[in-house]
């Protein structure tokens, strides 16, 4: 980066972008691709985010579903969308990210991405998740490659500390730090892309009731840097406190994270009582608000040998994602057993009674949840939770085994108030001339409970509205020369 100092630009671009994640690298190619000069800025060393870590996105309407006759109408899924919500986020923004969707697949695939739609949980109607493939940094790759490719101007380890603006409140730059140096880039619009705040304790606290710093989180620890910069010249705010959570989580190992999932293990609290269709682990970022419910927010998954030896030999039911598909063999759980335990996240042991110890509970409460389980396993019935027949498998093969469980989150979710052209609103619902935001920076798109029936949302809303506010940047520069 050009020595500089405050008190003159040295770099001038047309659009300036902050954050070289989903959003940014989306905003980039698109606006170079529309004949912009672009700027992208990322504070870390290399580009990608948390889009680098994803493994695919949400699109309705796209040519992969039209070529294996998967019906996914717009129309349809923006209704699935506002009625979860409730009709508590904003239906034009919501409905400029589906109809975007099936069209961003297309530019992807036009980039060299291929994908498979692959249902998010069983019997998901419509399939409306787009995996791509090569690895799950692939989608990241092509787009930042596209950027060499176009000619985009990148700086990384570039954190941008301001949004600039003239008399007028119209965004002019960004001021920018590098290697202890600042200076001034001089933009016509700017985009703000920066992934949220999720590794920044004090937003999270004062913004988030459900978090705590038990809870283990799979993203990257961003600051919230967007989020402040756009507060500070005026944005307003929306949807700040939501935490993309999900749950019960095993800290551990990574198969041990997935057979503490199954659905035909067993969750209690640390009373040792159930609390919930196991099943509903399929859908974990609906089945950690039970857990949220549970005294001390844990929860502990139980099962018996058989069901170890089940996932050892015949593999998982459910399986992680692309990561462990169903029917995955884990050959080594023996082996993964052994180290939780020394560190205290697993208990195994030859009777419910050491393992209601363990777990705090008392040992009568446990034999009784055990025993009433097990009758209903016996009669293919469970009376209170009414889990699927095929999932009751009752825990009767000692040792018996014990994993540690807690709500975990991905990332947050909200912060600026946009518009559906991404454009950032003022506290009088008012564009800021120039600035732009989209992915998780914004509010407005989704709720404190993730809609799995949109699997893939937080990504392809990052991607899409990297390209809708790409395009409307573009017009405005254009427009205002």
């Amino acid at each position: 980066m050009p020595e500089g100092n405050t008190s003159r630009r040295e770099i001038e671009a047309e659009i300036a972008i902050i954050g070289g994640g989903g959003v940014g690298l989306a905003a980039a190619v698109t606006a170079t691709e529309n004949g912009a000069r672009v700027i992208l800025l990322e504070k870390r060393k290399e580009l990608g985010g948390n889009a680098a870590m994803a493994e695919g996105l949400f699109a309705a309407e796209s040519p992969v579903q039209a070529r294996v006759h998967i019906d996914a109408r717009r129309s349809h899924l923006f209704r699935i969308a506002m009625q979860h919500s409730q009709w508590k986020l904003n239906p034009r923004l919501v409905r400029a990210f589906i109809d975007k969707s099936g069209e961003t697949i297309e530019w992807l695939e036009n980039k060299g991405l291929s994908f498979t739609c692959h249902p998010y949980y069983p019997n998901q109607v419509p399939v409306v998740w787009h995996c791509y493939h090569g690895g799950r940094d692939k989608l990241a790759q092509v787009l930042i490659n596209n950027c060499k490719e176009l000619g985009v101007q990148v700086l990384t380890e570039t954190a941008a500390t301001k949004i600039l603006t003239d008399g007028a409140g119209r965004v002019t730059g960004v001021r920018v730090s590098a290697k202890g140096k600042e200076q001034d880039i001089a933009a016509r619009a700017v985009i703000v892309g920066t992934g949220g705040y999720a590794g920044n304790k004090e937003m999270l606290k004062k913004y988030c009731p459900y978090y705590s710093e038990d809870m283990p989180h799979y993203g990257l620890p961003h600051m919230g840097d967007g989020i402040s910069m756009a507060t500070e010249i005026g944005a307003a705010t929306e949807g700040l406190g939501i935490l993309q959570k999900g749950g019960p989580d095993f800290t551990g190992s990574r198969d041990l994270r997935v057979v503490a999932w199954e659905p035909n293990t067993v969750w209690v609290n640390n009373r040792g009582e159930r609390f919930i269709d196991e099943a509903a682990g399929y859908k974990k970022f609906e089945s950690v608000n039970s857990l949220l419910r549970q005294p001390g927010r844990v929860s502990y998954s139980l099962f018996d040998d058989s069901i170890k030896k089940s996932v050892m030999e015949a593999g998982v039911i459910m399986g992680l994602g692309l990561m462990v598909l169903p029917q995955t063999r884990l050959p080594h759980i023996d082996q993964d057993l052994k180290i939780e335990v020394e560190r205290g996240a697993a208990k195994i042991a030859p009777s419910w009674e050491e393992i209601a110890g363990w777990i705090g509970a008392e040992p009568a409460v446990l034999k009784a949840t055990i025993d009433e389980y097990n009758n209903d396993c016996d009669n293919g019935c469970d009376r209170v939770f009414d889990k699927e027949r095929r999932y009751l498998a009752p825990l009767r093969t000692p040792p018996y085994y014990a994993l540690k469980c807690y709500p975990g989150f991905l990332g947050t979710i909200g912060g600026i108030k946009i518009n559906h052209l991404m454009e950032v609103l003022d506290k009088e619902d008012n564009p800021i001339p120039g600035l732009y935001a989209g992915g998780i920076d914004t509010g407005g798109w989704e709720t404190d409970t993730y809609n799995v029936e949109l699997a893939g949302a937080t990504l392809g809303f990052s991607v899409n509205s990297g390209r809708i506010a790409a395009a409307n940047a573009v017009e405005y520069a254009r427009a205002n020369k």
